[in-house]
């Protein structure tokens, strides 16, 4: 089944040195970008993630630091992986909870303005485990019925990511799904848009997941003593904790869209003061009363006082 796109929609997995978006790195990256009519392009490339992999990590995908030792870093090649993705919406297998908020630390490291307005965002492993709740090896099998080789490349997972969605275009075409609301839909179809809505469960606002939406649309806190409360009235008690969010170990995707959010309500405070102003004066109003200050009692003038002026003043 060929993909019903508006628009390019860009394929991409990463291997890294680790999971934590904050500190870890990529060291492998591949894109294949679909585009309407069915074009293809990949991209893949190694890069040097200027710190040690771990060796669990190299077990996991077979990356070493020898093999990337000499090989730019992201920065290096950061413009020309904005430039090949464009405008293209994102797909990937696990992406949205881990490949584009780590993406997305790397542009922000390199000083790249790579927006994620206006996107739209397939998670194929939402789909795979709603429906059917594997692994993506199992996925390949379940769906394409082959044997997934190379597993754990980023190059062949990534085209198995795509071989994925293309058989459960086909597979839950029509299917109804019963969501936990009980809220029948027939979810899974030809539609990035749709499949964007269908896999953005959590409806994260960072998509590292510290910022959620609400049911009203607003952006909430959900992680620590703040989790469920709205951001904005978050910041009009303890304005203090935007500070602290800023300061600390969060991804700087978080702290982008935080200070976003954080000027938008101080702009709409300024202009709600500005629209109902506050008689406001320096002077003091005709009740107020400076607290009166008692005079100390006077001391009786001693011998020694006397003699201590004379002989401060005499010449």
């Amino acid at each position: 089944m060929e993909l019903n796109l508006k628009r390019p929609l860009a394929f991409f997995d990463l291997e890294t040195t680790g999971v934590q978006v904050s500190s870890d790195r990529i060291v492998e990256l591949s894109i294949l970008k679909v585009s309407p009519g069915g074009k293809e392009e990949t991209l893949t490339m190694k890069v040097n993630p200027e710190m040690p992999i771990p060796a669990e990590s190299s077990m996991f995908h077979g990356i070493y630091d020898a093999d990337v030792k000499d090989l730019p870093n992201f920065q290096a090649r950061a413009k020309e992986i904005a430039n090949f993705i464009g405008d293209a919406d994102l797909a990937g297998y696990n992406s949205n909870k881990f490949d584009v908020p780590m993406l997305m630390e790397e542009f922000l490291r390199a000083g790249v303005d790579f927006s994620l307005e206006g996107r739209s965002f397939v998670d194929v492993q939402n789909i795979f485990h709603q429906m059917e709740q594997r692994t993506l090896k199992a996925a390949y099998k379940f769906y394409c019925n082959e044997s997934l080789d190379n597993a754990h490349t980023a190059e062949a997972d990534v085209r198995a990511t795509y071989e994925v969605l293309k058989a459960q275009l086909s597979k839950y075409e029509n299917v109804e799904y019963e969501d936990k609301h009980g809220v029948v839909s027939v979810p899974v179809v030809n539609d990035v848009e749709a499949l964007h809505s269908f896999t953005n469960l959590s409806k994260p606002v960072d998509f590292a997941g510290r910022l959620v939406y609400d049911a009203d649309g607003d952006a909430t806190i959900n992680f620590g003593k703040h989790k469920g409360k709205k951001v904005v009235d978050v910041f009009d008690v303890e304005p203090s904790y935007y500070a602290w969010m800023q300061n600390g170990d969060f991804p700087l995707y978080t702290k982008k869209v935080l200070e976003g959010i954080w000027n938008e309500h101080k702009n709409k405070k300024r202009e709600a003061r500005v629209n109902n102003p506050v008689q406001a004066t320096s002077t003091p109003s005709k009740d107020f009363k400076k607290p009166e200050r008692k005079p100390e009692p006077s001391k009786p003038i001693t011998n020694d006082m006397l003699k201590g002026l004379q002989d401060k003043f005499k010449k």
